[in-house]
């Protein structure tokens, strides 16, 4: 990327709340450039330095707009600062979910990992771990407080996750006349990215595989793998989010989200009434 052109907009959360569907949408477009994997520069890899993140949009001269996202900018202390020293006038995109859900479907994703076990308390019961992961992410306004305080409101974008299901365009379209895109922007992706429901091998024979993965992953696609992989895959038996647990964790929120209405009060409507899913 040439050293004058600048970063155009940043998606910078939340996690577990469909900005994969929002990039994969957006990159339909090919105008717009964005890099694949997360880069997680601003939070966890800001000691590379800009020449380093630069190199990671070599591919982007034919696009009009360029972008990224890293969910953990959004959660990271000192990513709001990085990224207003760094790259003044960006505008930034954050799409959030009601948090009670949103914290099921992040303990959801790494019990499917092997990365937590099934004691679902330990990581969801707020008498335990208000502080952890699950929970700490989804204090949206703590976390957006760091953001308005580097950047006017009119280049911070707020949505709600749930508008997805029924509006997928217009989601997509408020996102296009944030960064500045005046053109029609290509469908979105219609498939969910990222399914709960679709079968895992079991995590027993993944660490069985995990010294072969260097020469398992290139094949990984091939026909004799797919057909391998399907024949041991299961569906995962997720542990389900306890009343009591979902009550104390929609109590945890309350305030938060008085706080964010300031912000977003159509974001919070969207919330209401929402179901446990993940």
């Amino acid at each position: 990327m040439p050293p004058e052109r600048k970063i155009d907009f940043l998606i910078i959360g939340a996690a577990k709340c469909a900005t994969t569907w929002l990039q994969m949408s957006l990159t339909q477009t090919p105008e717009i450039y964005m890099p694949g994997p997360e880069l997680h520069f601003f939070s966890r890899e800001y000691a590379r330095g800009m020449t380093w993140y630069r190199n990671q949009f070599e591919n982007c001269e034919a696009a009009r707009l360029i972008g990224e996202k890293s969910n953990s900018y959004l959660t990271e202390p000192a990513a709001a600062g990085r990224i207003a020293r760094d790259c003044p006038g960006v505008r930034l995109i954050v799409q959030m979910r009601d948090p009670v859900q949103r914290a099921y479907s992040d303990y959801c994703m790494l019990f499917r990992r092997g990365s937590v076990s099934n004691d679902i308390r330990q990581y969801l019961d707020p008498d335990i771990a208000s502080g952890e992961r699950f929970l700490n992410d989804g204090r949206y306004a703590l976390h957006l407080r760091r953001f308005y305080d580097h950047f006017p409101a009119k280049d911070i974008l707020l949505l709600a996750y749930e508008d997805i299901g029924a509006l997928p365009q217009q989601q997509l379209r408020k996102v296009g006349e944030h960064v500045g895109f005046e053109q029609p922007l290509h469908a979105p992706v219609q498939n969910r990215v990222k399914n709960k429901e679709d079968q895992v091998v079991p995590l027993g024979l993944r660490r069985v595989l995990t010294p072969l993965r260097p020469v398992l992953d290139p094949l990984r696609l091939s026909w004799p793998m797919r057909t391998l992989r399907s024949a041991v895959a299961r569906k995962v038996n997720y542990p389900a989010l306890p009343t009591d647990i979902a009550e104390k964790m929609a109590d945890f929120y309350g305030q938060d989200i008085e706080d964010l209405k300031v912000y977003c009060p159509e974001v919070c409507r969207a919330w209401l009434g929402a179901k446990i899913s993940t």
